[in-house]
């Protein structure tokens, strides 16, 4: 689950990570409130689930409350584009206001998970502002890495290695590893999958403090942070995945025409792949579950086709859980009642496949039932070919 930057830095504040001073704002007038406040100069920056803000337009600093207020008249309700949001953009609905800081140094922190160690690696880099991405593409030498042991956390020898190795002066360096040492607390504690400050800055008088925050939180601790659970904002999510999330569907929308639904993210992920080999794009990735119910399949159906770019559906299931007779009863009755107009290729194998097949051979429904994954993911690929044609 993403969060607002506002929300990570008030994360990070409880476990002393220092954060600029600033308020969230809903309204022009709250804009207003908070940059008289503040005082001074200000940074109005726009609050979305998407980075490149700045180069989109999305942060300015106000030379004042004044100016403040005529730059979130301009930001607020207007589409933001950046990299990450594509070209539909996201609609700002609320803003940050913070103080300026004298920056003298702009530095790189973050966290994720080391899949092929199995731990936490904390990264560090000179090259702060900069998107991660590109320095390690571009020049990887530039950032340092430190593994740490769940539970454990950063150990201070390690916090004055990645200090000392970004160019930090002496007496700064306590200051640096205490905010790194917090960074990993505030990670490990909010069972997060991502924790990124980036940029870390250095200002003229020598202190450090966390300018941007970003935190990913993983959805499968989320039942041991109720408090977290509240910080999600549906308005930044897509609108199918959200309906998806209500009837414990995995769902992800892709930019294919193939609707894919299938039972195990492991067979998910093959049947995506196959569908690419045999020339066709996937259109999401739907994963029923192993326990759905022939309500669930309606629903996935519905959400499915609720995307005008699908032109094809494959379902792919290997029933042990789910019976393929469920799942045959499932999706002739989300045939039946959602009036389904576009080619629909079934591949079942599994419990009760004999039964399954025969439920959707004597539907009335033109189904397609395939013999194999390879033979399914070709069928499907001609239907959308054909669907798209007509």
């Amino acid at each position: 689950m993403k969060i607002h930057e506002y929300q990570a830095k008030a994360i990070l504040a409880k476990y002393d990570v220092p954060v600029p001073r600033g308020e969230v704002a809903f309204t022009v007038d709250e804009v207003e409130a908070a940059a008289k406040k503040i005082g001074g100069s200000v940074v109005v920056k726009a609050q979305i689930h998407a980075g490149g803000r700045g180069k989109g337009g999305g942060v300015k600093v106000a030379k004042d409350a004044a100016e403040a207020v005529e730059i979130a008249k301009k930001m607020l309700g207007m589409k933001l584009v950046t990299h990450q949001t594509g070209p539909e953009g996201r609609i700002v609905q609320r803003l940050l206001v913070e103080e300026t800081l004298p920056i003298d140094r702009e530095l790189y922190l973050g966290i994720v998970l080391d899949r092929a160690q199995g731990k936490p690696v904390f990264m560090a880099s000179a090259a702060g502002g900069m998107e991660i991405e590109e320095v390690a593409a571009k020049t990887p030498e530039l950032i340092l890495r430190e593994t740490f042991e769940p539970g454990y956390g950063l150990a201070s020898f390690q916090g004055r290695n990645l200090a000392f190795g970004m160019g930090i002066p002496a007496a700064s360096v306590n200051a640096a590893v205490s905010a790194m040492t917090a960074l990993v607390n505030a990670y490990s504690d909010s069972d997060a999958s991502l924790a990124e400050i980036n940029p870390f800055i250095l200002t003229k008088d020598g202190k450090v403090y966390a300018l941007d925050a970003k935190i990913t939180l993983d959805d499968n601790a989320l039942y041991r942070h109720k408090n977290l659970l509240e910080l999600r904002d549906l308005n930044e999510e897509d609108p199918l995945e959200v309906e998806a999330s209500r009837f414990s569907l995995n769902y992800i929308k892709l930019d294919g025409n193939i609707a894919c639904m299938v039972n195990g993210a492991g067979l998910a992920m093959a049947t995506m792949d196959i569908v690419k080999y045999a020339g066709g794009s996937p259109a999401n990735f739907l994963d029923v579950g192993g326990g759905a119910n022939a309500e669930q399949i309606k629903n996935a159906f519905r959400i499915l086709l609720s995307d005008a770019g699908v032109e094809a559906v494959l379902i792919n299931i290997f029933g042990g859980i789910l019976r393929c007779d469920v799942l045959a009863t499932g999706v002739v009755n989300a045939a039946r009642e959602l009036n389904i107009k576009v080619p629909i290729v079934v591949r079942m194998e599994g419990t009760n496949v004999e039964k399954g097949q025969e439920i959707l051979k004597t539907s009335g429904f033109n189904f397609t039932v395939a013999d194999g994954m390879k033979d399914a993911a070709e069928k499907v690929v001609r239907a959308a070919k054909m669907g798209a044609a007509a």
